[in-house]
């Protein structure tokens, strides 16, 4: 598989990994958004969050909650996590994935 995020989960590929678990890798976005923008990816690959979500919704929520407790190791007191699926609504890696966001304020409405 030509697969960029399961090359990073397999060490091919190098990446900061900030938390690495037998079912997720959390690693620094190399384009990041904000002070702090990590991707939190299943180990296995499935094409988007949805299809993730359809197969396994433990391994979803589990990520909603390492989400969360790197958030706190972290020390953010606020975040925003932002999930794209399909092309059309931003997603470029086609890989499951969970963007964490803080160390800033965000603006509400976006744009």
């Amino acid at each position: 598989m030509d697969c960029l995020f399961c090359k990073i989960v397999n060490g091919s590929i190098p990446a900061t990994i900030v938390k690495q678990t037998e079912k997720i890798t959390a690693f620094n976005d190399i384009s990041p958004q904000a002070p702090t923008h990590l991707l939190i990816i299943p180990n296995i690959h499935f094409e988007n969050m949805g299809k993730l979500s359809e197969a396994d919704e433990k391994l979803s929520g589990e990520m909603l909650r390492e989400a969360s407790a790197i958030a706190k190791d972290l020390g953010l007191d606020s975040w925003r996590i932002n999930i794209n699926t399909g092309a059309s609504a931003g997603q470029s890696v086609f890989h499951a994935h969970i963007h964490l966001l803080g160390g800033r304020t965000f603006a509400w409405p976006p744009g």
